[in-house]
C-alpha cells in the first residue's frame, strides 16, 4: 500500500511540478498557516506540530532515495566512528538489532581482523543486509540476542537505536550480558533533551517521540539510571546530533 502511494504521488507530482516553485512554496506556507487557526493557541500549536511530523516523514523517506537506500546521517553524522574507534582489531562483535546492516558493515571493513555478527528479527531487514556487499569477517543471523547467540566469547555488544524500542530495558541490558559474556556495551540512543520543541510536545500531550514504536527518549539522568539497574557504568557519554552515545562497561 505505501508502496502504491508513493507511485501514485510520484505521478501527480508531474503535475504540481507545472506550477511555479515560489507560487508552490507560498501556497503551502498559506494552506499551514489557515490551519493553524484557531483562537486556543495550544491547539493551532498541536496541529502544527502533526503536521510536521508528516514533513520530517517525507524528508527521511526523501533522504533514503539520496542516499540510495542508506540514509545520509550514517555519512553526514559520522556516529558509525563512535562505535569502529572503540572496538579493537580482531576483537568479536555482535551488532544486535543490525537492521540493514550498515554500522556492522563499516566495523567490519574498518576493523579487517575482527568477527562481526549482526543480529535482528526483521527477516526483510536482514535480507537486506545479506544482499549487500560485505566483507568476508561479517556475516548475520536472525535470533534474539538475549537467547540464542553464536556460542564464544564477546568483546563488545553494539546497540546502534535499539535500546528506545524495548519495554524491560534494564532487564534486557543484565541478559544480553549475560548471554554474551560481554563486558563493554556501546550504546546510542535518541536524546530527549535534543530541542526545546520536545518538553513542549509533552505539555500539549503529544507524542515527542521519532519512532511510532519508541518506547522512551531518554534524558541523560534517565539513561544513567537504567545502566546502574543493569548493573553497567558510563565509562564515556558523548552528545551529539540529539543523540547519546555512550561505552558503557561492567564495573
Amino acid at each position: 500500500m505505501k508502496s502504491l502511494l508513493l507511485q501514485l504521488a510520484n505521478l501527480l507530482s508531474w503535475f504540481w511540478r507545472l506550477v511555479p516553485a515560489r507560487l508552490r512554496t507560498g501556497l503551502l506556507t498559506g494552506f499551514l498557516v489557515l490551519d493553524s487557526r484557531n483562537r486556543d493557541a495550544a491547539a493551532g500549536l498541536r496541529r502544527l506540530l502533526v503536521l510536521k511530523d508528516r514533513l520530517e516523514w517525507i524528508i527521511n523517506e526523501r533522504a533514503m532515495a539520496y542516499g540510495g537506500g542508506e540514509h545520509p546521517k550514517h555519512r553526514l553524522t559520522r556516529y558509525h566512528w563512535f562505535f569502529i574507534d572503540r572496538i579493537e582489531d580482531g576483537e568479536r562483535v555482535l551488532d544486535v538489532g543490525c537492521g540493514y546492516g550498515a554500522v556492522a558493515r563499516s566495523i567490519a571493513r574498518e576493523r579487517p581482523r575482527c568477527t562481526v555478527v549482526g543480529m535482528d528479527l526483521n527477516e526483510p531487514r536482514l535480507a537486506q543486509a545479506q544482499a549487500s556487499v560485505n566483507p568476508p569477517n561479517l556475516r548475520f543471523l536472525t535470533g534474539d540476542a538475549t537467547r540464542e547467540v553464536p556460542p564464544g566469547a564477546w568483546d563488545a555488544v553494539v546497540l546502534s537505536n535499539v535500546l528506545e524500542h524495548i519495554s524491560e530495558r534494564a532487564r534486557f541490558l543484565r541478559d544480553l550480558v549475560r548471554v554474551t559474556g560481554a563486558s563493554r556495551i556501546l550504546i546510542r540512543v535518541p536524546l530527549f533533551e535534543r530541542d526545546w520543541q520536545m518538553p513542549l510536545r509533552q505539555e500539549l500531550g503529544l507524542s515527542y517521540f521519532s519512532d511510532d514504536d519508541h518506547k522512551i527518549e531518554h534524558r541523560l539522568a534517565e539513561f544513567h539510571d537504567e545502566l546502574a539497574a543493569a548493573g553497567l557504568r558510563a565509562k564515556e557519554v558523548v552528545t551529539l546530533w540529539g543523540e547519546i552515545w555512550a561505552d558503557c562497561r561492567l564495573p
